[in-house]
């Protein structure tokens, strides 16, 4: 195995990379929508773009037979019809990529008991009780590899996520100060409005893919169930209309979402309203608006559709990977298999 190009010369354009990920389980929400898949869409236009459907990780929760294929194909069908467009960026899935498992090793080793110890990811979901596999303990370091892989220069991601990026930086910069300057070292990035979209019902809790609830809106849902959803959602009883995440979480969060939605800003949309009712309405609207066409476009794609897009994908991505990759066992110095 020869020794790889170093991080400074990977990149094939003056575009910073950006990666993200997003698993094959549950249904794209609202959430998902304004604070993550919006932002990828956008970034499409000015930056090398590269996103997985994560299905390793998904199997850090039992699975049955098939379970994962079959989400893999719908929320890839969902992504490119909300405008993931395979001929300008990178869009496969992980698993279709070995070197992300064998990078994954690597970044185990890297990474301390402490540091995995304290993911607050692995609490909550341990709590729950039932069967905790160890790879629910250690998926953050395959998460580690999934990012350094690509060289990434930025992984745009919900403010909860911030302490899974900062363990990617912390053993990149560990592999790189022990072996040599390997890995590009990512910085995470934070949308303005929009990042954490909270459930209707319970504006304390953020909207969630995994758990069920009459306050969480599906990128698929009927536009009446739309509008009904954001009508019904929870306010408080004073009736005045302000940006205050503090004490006013239910109409905040419908200012955030109007803010995503629309361009604007939370606190600035507020002036324009004096009462629930007008903005709640407005805040429907401008959801649905969005909903509609990614709705016509989805019922439209079919299953090899999707698996064509993504095998392309996977070679694109392979490309990119396995140089890093070659790179990073160089480093470590392991015995060549072949000269």
């Amino acid at each position: 195995m020869n020794s790889s190009a170093s991080p400074a010369s990977r990149a094939s354009s003056d575009r910073p990379r950006v990666f993200s990920g997003i698993q094959p389980s549950g249904a794209i929400h609202l959430g998902n929508y304004l604070g993550a898949v919006k932002n990828w869409v956008e970034l499409q236009d000015d930056h090398d773009a590269v996103y997985c459907v994560v299905d390793l990780h998904a199997l850090t929760l039992p699975k049955e037979a098939g379970e994962v294929s079959r989400g893999t194909i719908e929320i890839g069908r969902i992504l490119l019809a909300a405008g993931l467009d395979p001929e300008r960026c990178v869009f496969f899935v992980q698993s279709h990529v070995p070197a992300h498992a064998e990078l994954g090793w690597l970044m185990q080793t890297m990474a301390s008991f402490g540091e995995l110890s304290r993911m607050t990811a692995f609490k909550d979901k341990s709590d729950r009780g039932g069967f905790v596999s160890s790879s629910l303990f250690s998926y953050p370091a395959l998460q580690a590899a999934d990012i350094l892989l690509y060289d990434t220069d930025i992984v745009p991601v919900g403010d909860d996520q911030r302490q899974h990026i900062e363990l990617s930086r912390d053993v990149a910069t560990r592999f790189n100060s022990r072996y040599g300057e390997t890995f590009v070292v990512p910085e995470h990035q934070i949308p303005s409005a929009g990042a954490r979209i909270m459930d209707l019902q319970a504006p304390d809790t953020k909207m969630s893919k995994s758990l069920e609830s009459p306050g969480t809106i599906g990128l698929l849902d009927p536009p009446k169930t739309i509008e009904k959803k954001i009508k019904r959602a929870v306010t408080d009883n004073d009736g005045e209309v302000r940006f205050d995440p503090d004490t006013k979480p239910g109409v905040s969060n419908l200012l955030d979402i109007l803010a995503a939605a629309s361009g604007g800003d939370p606190t600035d949309l507020a002036e324009k309203y004096t009462q629930y009712g007008p903005l709640k309405a407005d805040v429907a609207d401008a959801v649905m608006s969005f909903f509609e066409p990614i709705q016509q476009r989805h019922a439209a794609l079919s299953d090899d559709d999707v698996i064509d897009a993504l095998r392309l994908g996977a070679d694109k991505a392979a490309a990119i990977a396995d140089p890093v990759l070659a790179r990073a066992y160089d480093a470590v110095g392991l015995l060549p298999r072949s000269r």
